[in-house]
């Protein structure tokens, strides 16, 4: 269906495009949820990888970066620059791996455990409003679809 745009109609593409290409519609959603969960994130003073990896070190223990790495799919480069802050705010520490003496472990501190608290109470709210055009029961659908597409339980 055409809009208007500046007194002339103009095509309204997308819909057709997102119906034919879902990789497309998940793209874009994927990246409008990635700028809300940003802008909250920064509204919160505790950057979405940053939230990522005090909510692994405090639910698994102690790991190297590499590990946060992988499981949480953030770039390598990226992670270091994350944990440096993280360090630099008094939220992790970084230790030699008693295991692998090449390796660094991270821990999360008190006041990591501290901040990981403060930043979790504002996350049903974010979810709820991000997925508010879904029912309960479409967001599940929703989280298992996903969760085949990556692979999550194989």
């Amino acid at each position: 269906m055409p809009t208007k745009t500046a007194g002339r109609a103009r095509p309204t593409y997308f819909p057709q495009l997102a119906a034919e290409r879902l990789d497309i519609a998940l793209c874009r959603a994927s990246a409008a949820v990635a700028r809300a969960a940003e802008t909250r994130a920064t509204e919160e003073g505790l950057g979405v990888g940053q939230h990522l990896v005090l909510q692994m070190l405090d639910a698994v223990g102690p790991c190297s970066q590499q590990t946060l790495s992988e499981e949480l799919r953030i770039d390598r480069s990226v992670m270091v620059s994350v944990c440096d802050d993280l360090e630099r705010a008094g939220h992790v520490r970084r230790e030699r791996n008693p295991h692998d003496r090449r390796s660094y472990a991270v821990t999360i501190t008190a006041s990591g455990r501290r901040r990981l608290a403060e930043a979790q109470t504002s996350i049903p709210a974010f979810l709820d409003d991000t997925f508010q055009a879904l029912t309960p029961e479409e967001r599940g659908q929703l989280a298992a679809l996903l969760g085949k597409l990556l692979r999550i339980g194989d």
